[in-house]
């Protein structure tokens, strides 16, 4: 039974040979101690997961060939994350949770108190692979490039709608008991609706957004904001617990 999973950027297909690089070929022959005629699982990101077998091994290259087709592409609900980048640890840890429960693209935005300045764009590209191999995803969302707030959500798309977890909200609550984003709403799709709908959410940073950046998000008519219980969150624990939510409500979890 394969029990490896490999991300390859290479076509994946019934007979097809795929070239194994440097890295590769060292954690399958090296570390794991596989030899010619063992299984590994390989996806790409859009052909689905297949066992593959090893035809050729080297200390710095090799060589497997794809047998069958274990399961389709599971693409994750057109769902986008934003969020302000914290300290190199909680940065990742942002990601590879995103990347395990289910995003479609993670968008790195600089917003005015952000403390970083700059990303390792493939550092981060390279996280959300390694938690797709692990979860058993079989799609790896897009890590984007550093942009400021301001300019993504000048080219905002009118139809993607926009989850605001709003750390202002944390003491507060409606008459009902229910918070400013309530998936039951007409204007809010429900269950498995939401999946036809595309979405985002946003994150602030660790001194939260500024004044004009609230004002420009309050002002805006994709927007829905969100209140994630009484206590203010830090920006790590946010990202997850939005997530978890949307999901349970509108995404693939419902």
């Amino acid at each position: 039974m394969a029990r490896i999973r490999l991300f390859v950027d290479h076509p994946l297909g019934p007979g097809q040979s795929v070239p194994l690089t440097a890295d590769q070929a060292h954690y399958l022959f090296s570390v794991m101690r596989l030899s010619v005629g063992a299984a590994v699982l390989l996806f790409n990101g859009h052909a689905g997961e297949w066992r593959a077998e090893i035809a050729e091994a080297g200390r710095r290259a090799g060589r497997l060939v794809c047998c069958v087709e274990t399961r389709p592409l599971q693409p994750p609900p057109d769902l986008w994350l934003l969020f302000a980048p914290i300290k190199k640890a909680r940065t990742d840890f942002i990601v590879e949770k995103a990347t395990e429960m289910g995003v479609a693209r993670i968008l790195p935005v600089q917003t005015d108190f952000t403390n970083a300045d700059r990303i390792r764009q493939d550092r981060l590209q390279a996280h959300a692979i390694e938690a797709a191999e692990q979860c058993g995803g079989t799609f790896v969302p897009e890590v984007c490039a550093l942009r400021p707030l301001r300019a993504v959500l000048d080219s905002w798309p009118q139809d993607r709608r926009l989850m605001w977890c709003d750390e202002h909200l944390a003491d507060s609550v409606t008459a009902h008991g229910q918070t400013d984003f309530d998936p039951t709403a007409p204007t809010a799709p429900t269950g498995l609706a939401g999946l036809t709908e595309p979405w985002a959410i946003v994150i602030g940073p660790e001194g939260g957004f500024s004044e004009p950046e609230q004002n420009r998000l309050a002002q805006m008519p994709q927007v829905t904001r969100f209140r994630l219980g009484p206590r203010i969150l830090r920006a790590d624990t946010a990202a997850v617990a939005a997530l978890a939510l949307w999901q349970s409500a509108l995404g693939d979890w419902a």
